[in-house]
């Protein structure tokens, strides 16, 4: 008897408690959230390549929409069209991620007097739009290839320190292709 009535508390207990758990319970609970997933880190340095590659490639494309209507070579006219279909988006995957993170947008500053990081200063720039033929194209590939060693020089700072991993992707491109382009324009120059 004693054991049917030790039976009894604990399922009374039991549904009591099953009864109370239950009362503060919608019938059908929602499943449990997965768990946070936390947006990539960005740091300074990040922020900074962003800020200075959105120029840099916009004054490259400026030279390269020079190159399509004053250069002599089709090599030169080729390697602009390159230059352009792959810099155009990066421009805009830039401004994306400085978007996302709060930062303020680069202006197009392209050439306002200085030639930090291969950037062409404005005698530079203009020197290069009033050349044609052979003289705009030993002009533009002397330009293009300090420009692009300013970039792959960035985008190695950027490997080097940045957090973003698409940023470092992107600047781990970008020293692949701009250093595989700087060789093909040095070849460019001694056959010019």
């Amino acid at each position: 008897m004693k054991h049917a009535r030790t039976g009894a508390a604990a399922l009374g207990a039991a549904l009591s408690l099953s009864f109370l758990a239950a009362c503060g319970q919608p019938e059908n609970p929602a499943p449990p959230a997965p768990p946070a997933q936390s947006a990539p880190v960005h740091n300074d340095v990040d922020v900074m390549f962003a800020q200075g590659m959105v120029p840099h490639h916009q004054q490259a494309l400026e030279m390269s929409r020079m190159a399509l209507q004053q250069a002599e070579s089709q090599q030169v006219k080729d390697l602009a069209a390159r230059i352009e279909a792959a810099q155009a988006p990066e421009i805009d995957q830039l401004n994306g991620w400085l978007r996302e993170w709060g930062a303020q947008q680069s202006e197009h500053g392209g050439h306002g007097g200085h030639a930090t990081g291969g950037m062409m200063s404005s005698d530079e720039m203009a020197g290069l739009g009033r050349a044609k033929g052979t003289e705009f194209d030993q002009k533009f590939l002397m330009l293009m290839i300090k420009h692009h060693e300013g970039a792959v020089t960035m985008a190695r700072t950027e490997v080097e320190k940045g957090r973003f991993p698409d940023t470092q992707q992107m600047a781990r491109e970008i020293m692949i292709s701009q250093q595989s382009e700087i060789d093909s324009m040095r070849t460019m120059l001694t056959q010019h």
